[in-house]
This record gives C-alpha cells, sequence and structure tokens, in this order.
C-alpha cells in the first residue's frame, strides 16, 4: 500500500530563477547545445561510448555559470566533466565559455541533478562527485531542503566508483557542520580531514570570483573531502 506521504513529489533542493536571458545566452543554448549538451532522460546514458578516451569521470552538482566547471576542466583534460545546473542563464554562460575555449572535455545537463543521478547514470561510474556553494537554505524551516541528505548519500555510494571521492565547498559555518554530520555519519566514506571533517582546499578547486569576494570580506570557508570505501 502507498501512503499519502510516499506519494508526494520529492523537496527540491533549489527554486526555478525565471530571470530573463541575455542575447547571448539564448544563442548559446540554441546554437551550442547539440555539441555539449545532454538531454535529460529517463534511463541510463551510454557512458562508455560519451567517456569514450577518457581516464576518469567527474560531476560537478549546481555549476553557477561554470567559472569551476570550467577551470578544472582545463587543468585536467584527461577526464570527462559532466556538469548539472538547473539555470538557463548559468548554461547558457558555460555553454559559451565553453565554446570560445574550444573545450572538448566537459558535456552538461540542464535539470535536476538528483534525479539526473537516480536515472542516468550507472552503478560505480563516477571517480569524483563536487558539491561547491550549494544554497545553504540557512532559515531553520528550510532546512529539509538541503541537497546533503540521506537521499543524497545513497546516491553517492551507488554512484561513486570504490575509493570514488565528493568534495563538498561552503561558505555558511552551520551547513558546514551539517554537511560534516551528514558524511561522518555514515560508513561507507571515510574522512580525509580533520576530526570536525573539514579538509584544506584541494588545489584542483579554483577560487571563484564569488567565492574570493567573500573571503576578502572576511567570510569563512570549509572543504569537505570524503572518499567511498
Amino acid at each position: 500500500m502507498t501512503s499519502a506521504s510516499s506519494s508526494r513529489p520529492p523537496i527540491k533542493s533549489y527554486v526555478r530563477r525565471t530571470g530573463r536571458l541575455t542575447a547571448a545566452q539564448k544563442n548559446a543554448l540554441i546554437e551550442y547545445w547539440s555539441l555539449y549538451g545532454i538531454n535529460f532522460q529517463d534511463s541510463q546514458i551510454d557512458l562508455e561510448a560519451l567517456s569514450h578516451g577518457f581516464e576518469a569521470l567527474k560531476l560537478e552538482i549546481g555549476f553557477g555559470n561554470g567559472e569551476a566547471l570550467i577551470s578544472m576542466a582545463k587543468n585536467d583534460p584527461e577526464a570527462l566533466y559532466l556538469g548539472v545546473e538547473v539555470h538557463e542563464s548559468g548554461v547558457g554562460r558555460c555553454l559559451n565559455s565553453i565554446h570560445e575555449g574550444a573545450i572538448e572535455n566537459i558535456r552538461l545537463i540542464k535539470h535536476d541533478a538528483v534525479e539526473v543521478m537516480q536515472k542516468m547514470l550507472p552503478s560505480q561510474s563516477l571517480d569524483r562527485v563536487l558539491l561547491f556553494f550549494p544554497d545553504p537554505w540557512h532559515k531553520r524551516r528550510h532546512n529539509k531542503r538541503r541537497i546533503v541528505n540521506q537521499v543524497f548519500r545513497d546516491l553517492l555510494a551507488h554512484l561513486l566508483k570504490p575509493g570514488g571521492v565528493v568534495h563538498m565547498a561552503t561558505d555558511w559555518r552551520d551547513y558546514a557542520e551539517h554537511m560534516a554530520a551528514e558524511m561522518l555519519s555514515d560508513p561507507r566514506f571515510e574522512n580525509s580531514g580533520g576530526e570536525a571533517g573539514y579538509s584544506e582546499k584541494p588545489a584542483y578547486r579554483p577560487l571563484t570570483h564569488f567565492e574570493n569576494r567573500g573571503v576578502k570580506l572576511g567570510h569563512g570557508v570549509w572543504d569537505l573531502v570524503f572518499r567511498k570505501s
């Protein structure tokens, strides 16, 4: 028997913004999506064909305008990067940057990351999952919207290869504590940082303009790196 609660739609960790797209962003979505985009589907994609010639597959969830994604991909040409983002403006901007830089090792998916992870990706297919500065949903009544939860941990355990890494970063202390508590409680993951669950910023994670502005204002940033057992 299906309960009333189980029939409710899942709580989303984001709210779609309906802001206007610039002409350049609209053009990118039209002209470049067929080159660098992957349409959402309810079945697994052929990752073997997609990642042929690459040594690793890395997923960034919520890449924003693509600044970090592009930097990492440029510095790591042997890996294929999948970027998932729901907001069209960010996808359009990222597509323009990919095309202008002639970057061959990025593919984008414009959809809810949790659904992409649940339906499109095969078990033990990812070498690294990256979650940088997700919406902290800092008001207590909104905490239930945070993406780092039991469902997310189960997906990580399912999709990461043995020894694969999840790397999260946030500039909200409360959310950092929440992330650490979630991951430290799960024996399927090994903490790569200190006792509290925090790590030094890995060299591959770029300092974005947004983060740099916060650092100059004295804001803290917490990185959490956990390895699948």
